[in-house]
C-alpha cells in the first residue's frame, strides 16, 4: 500500500500544470552534476598542479586519483554518472541529447566506443601524469626556496 501512495503522489506531480517546472529543475540538476563530474575528472587528472600550490590538497587529490583509477580499472559505475542519469530520467529525458553542456562536455566525459582496454590505458595515463607532476613537486620542495 505504501508504494501505491508514493506512486499516486508522483502521478499528481506529473499530471500537475507545474510538471514542466519540475522537469526543468531536474534537467538543471543533471547539468550541475555533469559540471561537477567534469571538475572531478580534471582534478583527478591534473590536481597535482593544485597540490603544488596548496599542499593541504594532497590527501584529497590522492584519494580522488585512487577513486578514478579504481572506477576505470574495475569498470564500476561512478556515483556521479548514476546520479546524473537518474536526474535525467526524472526530467523525462532519455540519453544525452540537447543543450550546450551535453553537446560539448558529454563526449569528453563519456567518449563513444570506450572499451575496457581504453579504460585501463586511461587509468595508466592518469597515474603516469600524476607521478610526473608529483616528482616535480618533490624535486622543487627538496630544493627549497631560492
Amino acid at each position: 500500500m505504501r508504494g501505491y501512495r508514493r506512486h499516486a503522489s508522483v502521478r499528481r506531480i506529473i499530471d500537475s500544470p507545474s510538471h514542466g517546472v519540475v522537469e526543468m529543475v531536474y534537467r538543471f540538476l543533471a547539468a550541475a552534476v555533469l559540471l561537477v563530474h567534469l571538475g572531478f575528472i580534471l582534478f583527478v587528472v591534473a590536481g597535482a598542479a593544485l597540490v603544488a600550490w596548496r599542499r593541504r590538497l594532497l590527501p584529497v587529490h590522492l584519494a580522488a586519483v585512487a577513486w578514478g583509477v579504481v572506477v576505470e580499472v574495475t569498470g564500476a559505475a561512478c556515483p556521479l554518472t548514476v546520479l546524473e542519469n537518474r536526474l535525467r530520467l526524472l526530467a523525462g529525458t532519455v540519453g544525452y541529447a540537447g543543450g550546450f553542456l551535453d553537446h560539448y562536455l558529454l563526449a569528453l566525459i563519456y567518449p563513444a566506443g570506450l572499451t575496457r582496454g581504453m579504460q585501463w590505458m586511461l587509468a595508466a595515463a592518469v597515474l603516469a601524469l600524476n607521478a610526473v607532476l608529483y616528482a616535480r613537486i618533490l624535486r622543487c620542495h627538496r630544493r627549497g626556496p631560492h
